[in-house]
């Protein structure tokens, strides 16, 4: 009886799991990546590390040094570079901070503003004499401020017809008086025109006032002698009142001309002659 030989099993193959590399990769990355950013954190920027040593040896008192001073703040001196340093910042910390100097006034303008108060005080004193002596100074005030001298002409009833900008009798006498002084004094003049509500006559203050202001200007230039080039005219309307026009009276005091002479100096001098008119004053 012949035996049958059962066929040999082959070897079975194990198949290793190999998961554990997805893992590991992912944490040599992970580890990569750390690595990389403590590098980055490490680099010393060789320029911003010489300004920060240069800065830490003045203010501990070193003071020679072959780079630029870039230390702020408190420097401590080199002879006390070994003492108590505490008590030191302790010491400058309590000192009261220094207060910035308050500007002062330049001598040459504060000088300035006062001969130009006295030059523009010496030419209404000539108005004001001209005027008195013709009976005309009823109505005709004078005011100096940081833009120069004012001459107001006051009340419609005395320069002007009721709303009509016509110059009258007297408004031309006032005026051919005080041209040839303003002639002389070779400034440069604005007529200002100002008008009170309540017209009837024009559509506007604004018309009202700036017919005003140019008769003003023409008389003063065709009869006073006034340069055409040193003067100008310019309307208001009722926009700057000086008194409501509750009453009669004090709608006269926005019925008005200004003629104003500017002042030639400077800014900063024409922003003293207040102070100076408030010394001379005292």
């Amino acid at each position: 009886m012949s035996s049958r030989r059962r066929p040999r099993k082959k070897p079975e193959e194990h198949h290793v799991d190999e998961r554990w590399m997805a893992s590991y990769m992912d944490m040599v990355t992970v580890l990569m990546c750390l690595f990389i950013v403590l590098y980055a954190m490490s680099t010393v920027d060789a320029n911003k590390f010489e300004k920060l040593r240069n800065s830490l040896a003045t203010g501990f008192g070193t003071e020679s040094t072959q780079t630029v001073d870039t230390a702020e703040g408190t420097v401590v001196p080199a002879d006390l570079a070994d003492a108590d340093l505490e008590a030191f910042a302790a010491e400058q910390a309590a000192e009261p901070a220094a207060q910035p100097a308050a500007p002062t006034t330049p001598p040459e303008a504060l000088e300035a503003a006062i001969k130009e108060v006295d030059r523009l005080r010496a030419l209404e004193a000539q108005m004001k004499a001209g005027l008195a002596a013709a009976g005309l100074t009823e109505n005709v005030e004078f005011q100096i401020d940081q833009r120069g001298l004012t001459v107001k002409l006051i009340g419609s009833q005395t320069f002007f017809a009721p709303d009509r900008p016509e110059l009258t009798a007297r408004a031309s006498e006032v005026l051919q008086i005080i041209s040839p002084i303003l002639g002389s004094a070779a400034l440069e003049i604005m007529v200002e025109g100002h008008a009170a509500n309540g017209i009837t006559a024009y559509p506007s203050t604004w018309e009202l006032s700036s017919a005003r202001s140019v008769n003003v200007l023409r008389y003063m230039v065709d009869r006073g002698g006034i340069a055409p080039g040193t003067i100008g005219a310019v309307a208001f309307g009722s926009a700057r009142q000086v008194n409501d026009d509750s009453t009669p009276e004090l709608m006269e005091r926005n019925r008005r001309v200004d003629i104003v002479i500017i002042s030639d100096q400077p800014d900063v001098v024409r922003a003293l002659i207040p102070e100076v008119l408030k010394l001379n004053q005292k």
